[in-house]
């Protein structure tokens, strides 16, 4: 019996050791890829008849007139459109089966556990819809999106890169928090990590962040629409709280983003120094100047409204979101007329993770080019996450993050929604 084990023990690790080979491009492989079209994403442009050259997971050249090596693999993509591997600057894919979180209290049925392996899934149908890269914008249950991200990082499972924020920072009872339980009910840790109700305890809590691995900082300036006994126009944080969070953030490298619905709470977000304000929904002129002058990203959500008012949820849910969605979109307008740095970002889990894409669409029904909108889920979005000169556009020495659509985005942005083809890192996922 023991032997047996034995070679049952061995077999899997076999297989998990291949596993991983499989998803790591070998550092001397050399592909060239033949690209009918390319968006040029830094410059605005589309390309004809170029050829992509990468040596293991990063790009080596890219030009019309790139010679292919002998005896490099090659990839013939061209009938298709290649562009970036997209990026989503607002997801949640560590919260679990997202049908089973249109109400928070939904978290307390199944385990931390369970609910990351869960999550497995959200992964996946992220990066096969085309993401290579995610920044993640905090979990119900705390550090299950740090799990999640090396779980990827070291290959156990397929899925974007991950930039995780740990948990929310927010004040007791606020828009982060667990909330609607009786006073006498006891929640598990991991619930109230982030809880911070002055200048010094959020401090603490951004440097336990840091120590504990996250990548950037989520704080919550407003209510919130899908927390119960919360108000979208109720300011939480104050300016103080808000400036040490940004400031000790700043010590340990790290950037802050600032959920925000209610105008006044915006403002005091963007002149704290937030590197992107979340949602803002209710952005007032003066909010949209101030943004413009501190070059404060917008990463306006304005999709999810669709699966907000179309799922079964909670009554004063509903309430809180009473308008907030054509608010928004109007802002989203005005916003980019004035000139206001935008960042591609879908709250995914509040829809179902493969809608995500569905957002390009929206951005140009609400002013937007086509170029516009695929900028700002490429190069814009590698500039607000800190690593522009790792990926957001095709260039050499940039990680061979690439997708591919079988018609034209420039002409149809509807095509985004039905990417055929996935690379990230050199690997090919789709």
């Amino acid at each position: 019996m023991r032997s047996r084990f034995l070679v049952f023990v061995s077999t899997v690790s076999v297989f998990a050791v291949s596993a991983r080979a499989q998803q790591t491009a070998a550092p001397d492989a050399v592909t060239a890829i033949k690209a009918g079209r390319l968006i040029d994403v830094e410059n605005g442009r589309v390309l004809e008849k170029q050829i992509i050259l990468l040596r293991g997971r990063k790009i080596a050249a890219i030009g019309s007139d790139v010679k292919i090596p002998l005896g490099a693999k090659l990839l013939d993509l061209s009938t298709k459109t290649v562009l970036p591997g997209l990026i989503d600057c607002h997801s949640h894919l560590a919260d679990g089966d997202q049908k089973q979180n249109a109400d928070p209290f939904d978290q307390l049925r199944r385990t931390a556990s369970q609910v990351v392996l869960e999550s497995v899934p959200n992964a996946r149908v992220t990066l096969e819809s085309g993401f290579t890269t995610v920044r993640d914008a905090g979990v119900y249950r705390a550090l299950n999106d740090v799990a999640l991200r090396d779980a990827i990082n070291k290959g156990y499972i397929v899925g974007p890169r991950m930039f995780v924020a740990g948990a929310y920072v927010t004040i007791t009872g606020g828009a982060g928090a667990m909330t609607g339980y009786a006073p006498d009910i006891r929640i598990p840790w991991d619930l109230h990590y982030g809880e911070a109700n002055s200048p010094w305890e959020v401090r603490q809590k951004v440097r336990q962040l840091a120590h504990d691995g996250a990548d950037h900082i989520k704080m919550l300036s407003t209510g919130a629409v899908l927390t119960h006994e919360s108000n979208p126009n109720s300011l939480e944080f104050t300016p103080e709280e808000l400036q040490a969070g940004v400031s000790e953030a700043k010590n340990f490298g790290l950037k802050v983003m600032v959920h925000a619905h209610a105008a006044e709470g915006i403002k005091n977000a963007i002149r704290a120094g937030a590197a992107s304000i979340e949602h803002a929904e209710l952005i007032d002129d003066e909010g949209i100047a101030l943004a413009k002058e501190y070059g404060t990203y917008l990463d306006m959500d304005i999709y999810d409204e669709e699966c907000i008012q179309g799922e079964n949820r909670p009554a004063d849910f509903l309430e809180h979101d009473q308008g907030l969605g054509e608010t928004q979109r109007r802002n989203f307008t005005k916003a980019l007329k004035a000139g206001v740095k935008m960042a591609f970002g879908t709250d995914s889990g509040v829809c179902p993770y493969e809608y995500s894409v569905r957002q390009f669409a929206y951005m140009v029904k609400y002013g937007m080019t086509p170029m516009q909108a695929i900028q700002s889920a490429t190069i814009n979005a590698a500039t607000l996450i800190g690593k522009p000169e790792q990926f957001g556009s095709l260039s050499a020495g940039k990680f061979a993050d690439i997708i591919a659509v079988d018609g034209d985005p420039i002409a149809d942005i509807r095509q985004l929604e039905h990417v055929t083809f996935v690379m990230k890192e050199g690997v090919i996922y789709k």
